[in-house]
């Protein structure tokens, strides 16, 4: 890896998750049993691993240095170090990813190693989406959205959010999502008004405004959207606060275009809800990332002076929550083209009524 080379590294080490995949295309689960791929940046790489894992790692081509659960992973990793002459070497590694385990295996079998984040390194790398990435992010919008359109039918007065969250997490998995983007968020009244609230027993009441904030996962890439339900009627604050939240969304969306400033965004959103008197009720930033991760890099937030780059991509959401009274969020994924921005969502911006 050039960019690795350039840091003057000798070498990566990736744990389980969304950059050992992005780098090599294997999954595998974090656990007690360590898995580490090792990646000189002038040689062949190589895995420690489980023997149970052992099969996926070589067919892929990658050395496989596996221990059983009886022996440990001591040897493996002792051999893999060697093997890899880690020893006093420059070794790049994920400072958000890597748990003490890990880090403490490498430094006990490759003596005077030297870690070094390169977590900068890899959201640089992972911004930019290739048309590859988009179209299954784009299928996983499209699954998302029939997924919820498929869940408001069967939805009463009455239900809890724990049971409508089931339901919505059976749409998604039986309408083609290979997996949740993220626990889905169903909030409903009062509740609404905590932007990541759990989904509870409280039931669905007439008068309450919902927020269901939900993924699809496809292809490894995610998806990730919010929308108000209102159950019966619709005329009382929060349907002036719904109109002004998608204004706030419209006008993030209309600033979106290569070479903006990440929050340059976040001011044209934030500027709507201030201008209509909720400005202290809009607590979180604009948006976040979108890609392996339901939350990565760009984050759309004040003092944020990253530039806009076509094929980035992430999300639009502001929001606006009433203590005690409930809460609306309104969120799209876009990304940016040559021109100005897509947005990948295009289910209704409206409230969606359920029976009372």
């Amino acid at each position: 890896m050039a960019d690795a080379e350039a840091m003057g590294l000798d070498a990566l080490a990736l744990v389980p998750g969304p950059n050992l995949r992005y780098t090599t295309g294997l999954r595998f689960f974090l656990s007690e049993r360590p898995v580490v791929a090792l990646l000189p940046v002038d040689g062949p790489a190589a895995l420690v691993l489980p023997e149970l894992e052992a099969g996926k790692a070589r067919a892929a081509g990658f050395d496989a240095f596996a221990y059983t659960d009886e022996e440990g992973y001591a040897l493996a990793f002792h051999e893999a170090c060697a093997s890899l002459e880690l020893a006093d070497a420059r070794v790049g590694v994920e400072a958000l990813k890597m748990r003490v385990l890990e880090q403490r295996i490498l430094e006990r079998f490759a003596p005077n190693v030297e870690l070094v984040p390169v977590d900068e390194l890899y959201a640089e790398m992972r911004m930019v989406k290739t048309a590859d990435e988009l179209n299954a992010m784009q299928r996983a919008v499209r699954v998302a959205e029939e997924a919820f359109l498929a869940w408001v039918p069967m939805l009463r007065e009455g239900i809890t959010e724990r049971r409508a969250a089931a339901l919505l997490v059976g749409a998604l998995l039986s309408g083609g999502a290979d997996g949740l983007a993220f626990d889905p968020i169903v909030a409903s009244g009062p509740q609404g008004a905590l932007p990541h609230a759990a989904a509870g027993e409280r039931p669905f009441q007439e008068g309450d405004w919902v927020v269901v904030d939900w993924g699809a996962m496809v292809d490894g890439y995610v998806s990730d959207l919010t929308r108000s339900l209102v159950v019966g009627h619709t005329g009382d604050t929060l349907q002036r606060v719904h109109e002004l939240v998608v204004r706030a969304n419209e006008a993030g969306r209309g600033a979106v275009g290569p070479g903006v400033e990440a929050q340059e965004v976040d001011a044209a959103t934030r500027e709507v809800v201030r201008a209509g008197g909720y400005g202290a009720h809009f607590f979180h930033r604009t948006g976040h990332g979108l890609g392996l991760e339901e939350h990565e890099p760009p984050y759309i937030v004040a003092g944020n002076t990253l530039r806009l780059k076509p094929g980035m991509t992430f999300t639009v959401e502001p929001g606006v929550y009433l203590e005690g009274t409930g809460g609306v969020r309104i969120e799209d994924d876009v990304v940016v083209t040559q021109s100005g921005s897509t947005t990948l969502s295009s289910l209704s911006r409206a409230p969606f009524v359920i029976p009372a």
